[in-house]
């Protein structure tokens, strides 16, 4: 049982050896309001004031398993900071008001477990003049969003405290994500524990582990344990059952689900290290020279399908499914289906006999279909697959295979259209547009020997796109304007469940792991949180920089290495590093 429902309160208090408290000043040469990321959809200071934070605050909150260790961890957070803002909020009150000493939570239903669409929201209420702030929320969840605005309303030192405020807050979107992508190249566990601590601080809730592909299988499955032992980069970069119990934990307490991608049949040249006979074209050039593009048998280094008519397939890919569902309790099963290369199916004798005698590559993969979907359903989960497997151009299933009610589908080629031609189909879609979600995109190409970059006077390695298939990069702009339902119906936006970033790793590793996700992915999710527009319905992306300055500052601070958007010139002096002089037009 995930909950405990006893109807206690446990009080949570961080003792400090602080006693004696000197106010100090707060005045700056450029005001600024207070700072709350994402934008809260309710957030009313009218006359902003602020007051002491007692040195004894405490925080009392109903027994929870997941909450209790949250609220634990976000009092040592509030009492421990000290946020120094680059710029100061501007606080019209002398501080008079008594230290404010408690935040009392209050739950309606202790029970509701973190699936997808459990209820976020929260009411954040510190009133002036008082010593008591009161936090009301649905769910153990929400009460986890709240005590992060709630911590991001504390700054300096001695901490003070924004009062006289209210906030109601709830997501615009139930799916707010990020992949990663373990397999090209090894994450520590600690790794991953950071980014989900960041994914908190944002109020993300889906962390999306693609954990295998055809370059290294690194999870342990304890029913296949040849796959890791042969298919990993080595021993020390495996993950264990009990590796993947520490993420599961731990998203739990920061309010963020793991759901796990085992792509299948495409990307699986791994498992040949420890099954060569249930994998076509494994270990094989990925374009052999000569070849044209259409017949290459991979879409990068790093060859190898299932392959699907070949019984002992089904007999490992289940074992696979089976110990997956139980390691990770999410309803949500990820089972890939993408990229599924004509080229490399037809090298293998067996599926050469079935195409002499009239099938097609689409009927093999609808045999791979029908014989693993049923079988993920019958584990009581919802079968999310990539686009390709109903909108690839060469192979595909017939939606029969693939009942809406019972799938969803990720995009990840053609923006909009795709998630259009989705949501128009039926199907409930997770945006990941490349063209705008993708991490990776704008540095270049991971491969050796290629002679598109010696062009002296420019050319197609300098040609302005990165040199990668996807590039340009995608900056925090980029992301934070797209609008994930643009040419969607009213009843068609509602099958959007929500967006996740992409970070794809033949070219990042945990050196990079931060500065590549942070702060463009907070971008994102303020827009699937609050949105980018104002209460007037216009973009806000102009008003964003600087509060994603001092966010990214606040996160850098808080242990999180996101890169620099902008020099911290540009933020003292507000407006001047603009393209456009606002003040021209006022």
């Amino acid at each position: 049982m995930l909950c405990l429902l006893k109807p206690m309160i446990i009080v949570y208090q961080v003792c400090l050896l602080t006693t004696t408290i000197q106010v100090v000043s707060i005045s700056s040469a450029n005001p600024a309001i207070i700072n709350v990321w994402p934008k809260p959809t309710t957030f009313s200071w009218p006359q902003p004031q602020a007051t002491l934070l007692s040195p004894i605050f405490t925080i009392t909150s109903p027994i929870h398993d997941h909450l209790s260790p949250a609220v634990d961890r976000y009092l040592r957070l509030i009492l421990t900071e000290h946020h120094r803002p680059l710029l100061t909020p501007l606080i019209t009150n002398p501080i008079t008001s008594p230290p404010l000493k408690t935040l009392a939570i209050t739950i309606t239903d202790l029970a509701a477990p973190l699936h997808h669409n459990v209820n976020e929201s929260y009411t954040l209420l510190i009133p002036s003049g008082s010593a008591a702030a009161k936090l009301v929320a649905e769910t153990a969840w929400g009460a986890m969003r709240g005590l992060e605005t709630f911590s991001q309303l504390v700054w300096g030192q001695p901490s003070l405290v924004a009062v006289g405020l209210n906030v109601w807050d709830s997501p615009l979107f139930a799916h707010r994500g990020l992949l990663l992508d373990t397999s090209r190249n090894y994450y520590g566990v600690e790794d991953i524990l950071r980014t989900i601590k960041g994914m908190s601080y944002n109020k993300l809730n889906v962390f999306h582990w693609h954990i295998t592909d055809s370059q290294s299988f690194p999870l342990v499955v304890p029913s296949e344990p040849y796959l890791a032992a042969k298919g990993s980069y080595g021993a020390d970069m495996q993950y264990s059952p009990s590796d993947v119990r520490a993420i599961v934990q731990f998203g739990l307490e920061h309010g963020v689900r793991v759901i796990p991608e085992i792509d299948a049949p495409g990307h699986t040249g791994s498992w040949a290290e420890a099954y060569p006979e249930i994998v076509s074209c494994a270990n094989m050039f990925w374009w052999p020279s000569g070849i044209e593009w259409a017949d290459r048998l991979a879409s990068e280094p790093g060859t190898g399908q299932l392959n699907p008519l070949n019984p002992k397939t089904y007999q490992v890919v289940k074992n696979v499914i089976k110990d997956v569902a139980t390691m990770f309790p999410e309803p949500f099963y990820h089972a890939g289906a993408d990229e599924i290369v004509p080229g490399c199916w037809k090298t293998d004798p067996t599926i050469q006999s079935f195409l002499s005698n009239g099938g097609t590559l689409s009927q093999v993969l609808e045999i791979f279909v029908n014989s693993t979907f049923p079988y993920i359903v019958s584990l009581n989960r919802t079968a999310v697959y990539w686009e390709d497997v109903l909108l690839d151009a060469d192979i595909k299933v017939n939606p029969s295979c693939l009942p809406p009610d019972l799938t969803i589908l990720q995009t990840w080629n053609n923006g909009p259209n795709n998630t259009k031609k989705i949501v128009a189909a039926g199907y409930r879609a997770i945006v990941s547009s490349s063209e705008f979600y993708y991490l990776d995109c704008g540095h270049g190409s991971f491969l050796g020997n290629d002679s598109q970059y010696d062009q002296q006077a420019g050319g197609a390695g300098n040609s302005g796109d990165g040199g990668s298939w996807c590039g340009p990069f995608k900056t925090w702009q980029t992301i934070y304007d797209y609008d994930i339902t643009y040419g969607l119906s009213e009843e068609e936006a509602k099958l959007v469940l929500g967006g996740e970033v992409a970070l794809w790793s033949e070219q990042a590793d945990p050196t990079v792991l931060d500065s590549r996700i942070w702060p463009r992915t907070s971008a994102m999710a303020e827009t699937l949180w609050s949105g980018n527009r104002d209460e007037n319905g216009e973009e806000r992306y102009a008003e964003a920089t600087d509060r994603l300055n001092e966010w990214r500052y606040r996160m850098w601070s808080r242990g999180i290495r996101a890169e620099p958007i902008q020099p911290l010139w540009c933020f003292r002096n507000p407006g001047m590093c603009n393209r456009v002089n606002q003040a021209a037009y006022h």
